[in-house]
């Protein structure tokens, strides 16, 4: 997907001595002062490694939070370098500007394996404007740049994007391993392929099932979006959430598959009741139809043992979002059965978004996944194939 500009492609000499500008995405979970989920800081630490132990100095930047252009101290990266330093056993100097001359004073005294982690990009305004002179800013003293940032390369912002335009650019270890996934999971060579594609609302998701659909043989769809499919083929969902509105974008997706040669999976049965919050009157439908008075919350086991049948007959699995209310343990059954039945299959699986990571993760099922994107965002974007500019930048060059 990107020929040569990648990381990997780049050798001692190339590197000894050199400067080397890294945007890295330590957008961390903070809890007084301390990170509660380092995954996004040890994705990029192979890259680092990479670049000091072949003599380049590297010039890390990131953004935390949303601090509108204004300095928030409880948004500073200062414990982050200070987390980073422990974690490579390597000093990580933090600088607490992210450009002006004690920037560049900074950046000129780099000696080789050193390593300098810069304030927050977004203290500054132009960053998210994509403002080129931030961008050369950023770019002044260092002799190339490398992206290791995939959750922020849907976004076209001067660290992202804007500083490719002045430094010879390169796709990080992490990147490149995303994109890869990425072009796998697009490729015709793996069949059969099995998505599983859930979560609340059919709209949050619309381009991903209409992009997938050319893609995979077996589409499962799930969570509260299953009752939009579900009222739309006629059957009674009770007071379970659905998206009127979408309801002949549903119909468009169910024919399309038939089109397509797409086998659709919705629930065959729920656990349901008055509410999420309301964990006294549960019940298990023996069909797909939900009774009045009634929302579907969880996949029922008819449901479970059919998605584990799904899983232990594909080549590759793709899954994201929730099957039930996930955050309420009555109704969180049907994501860790589905979370253990892709981690037990023999297939290449790939997990990203927020809730099945999670899900994944609390069961302690991470060695069992071949690849949890750290996109985010960037992920849900590629999978509906939209352009991201922090690659584009990269293949422009």
């Amino acid at each position: 997907m990107l020929s040569k500009c990648c990381l990997s492609q780049l050798n001692r000499d190339t590197l000894q001595s050199k400067k080397v500008l890294m945007r890295v995405d330590f957008n961390v979970p903070m809890r007084d002062g301390n990170i509660t989920d380092d995954t996004r800081v040890r994705s990029v630490l192979d890259s680092i490694r990479f670049l000091i132990d072949r003599g380049a100095a590297v010039v890390l930047t990131s953004h935390l939070g949303r601090p509108g252009g204004k300095e928030i101290s409880e948004l500073s990266l200062a414990p982050v370098a200070k987390h980073l330093a422990t974690l490579l056993g390597h000093d990580v100097p933090f600088l607490d500007a992210c450009r002006g001359e004690r920037v560049k004073a900074a950046v000129a005294n780099l000696r080789e394996g050193q390593i300098l982690m810069l304030e927050n990009l977004r203290f500054c305004l132009d960053e998210e404007a994509n403002v080129l002179e931030f961008a050369k800013d950023l770019s002044l003293g260092c002799d190339l740049f490398v992206q290791d940032a995939f959750g922020t390369v849907h976004r076209e912002h001067a660290s992202t994007f804007g500083v490719t335009k002045f430094l010879p650019s390169y796709a990080g270890l992490l990147v490149e391993k995303e994109l890869a996934v990425l072009q796998q999971l697009f490729s015709a060579d793996v069949s059969p392929v099995l998505a599983i594609v859930a979560g609340a609302k059919v709209s949050s998701k619309l381009g991903i099932l209409q992009h997938l659909l050319s893609h995979v043989d077996t589409l499962i769809i799930g969570g509260a979006m299953a009752y939009t499919f579900l009222k739309a083929k006629g059957f009674s969902v009770g007071n379970s959430l659905v998206e009127d509105s979408l309801l002949s974008e549903a119909e468009r997706v169910i024919a399309e598959c038939k089109t397509q040669g797409v086998s659709l999976y919705l629930p065959l049965d729920h656990i349901v009741s008055t509410s999420p919050s309301d964990e006294i009157n549960v019940q298990v439908t023996d069909s797909e139809e939900i009774p009045d008075g009634f929302c579907g919350l969880d996949i029922g086991p008819k449901t479970l043992a059919c998605y584990e049948d799904l899983c232990a007959s594909v080549n590759l699995i793709l899954w994201n979002g929730p099957l039930g209310v996930f955050e309420v343990p009555t109704f969180s059954k049907g994501t860790a059965g589905v979370a253990r039945a892709v981690a037990a299959s023999s297939a290449y699986t790939v997990v990203g978004g927020g809730d099945s990571v999670a899900a994944v993760c609390q069961l302690g099922l991470q060695s069992s996944i071949d690849h949890i994107s750290t996109g985010g965002g960037a992920f849900l974007e590629a999978l509906e194939g939209r352009t991201l500019p922090g690659v584009v930048g990269l293949m422009d060059q």
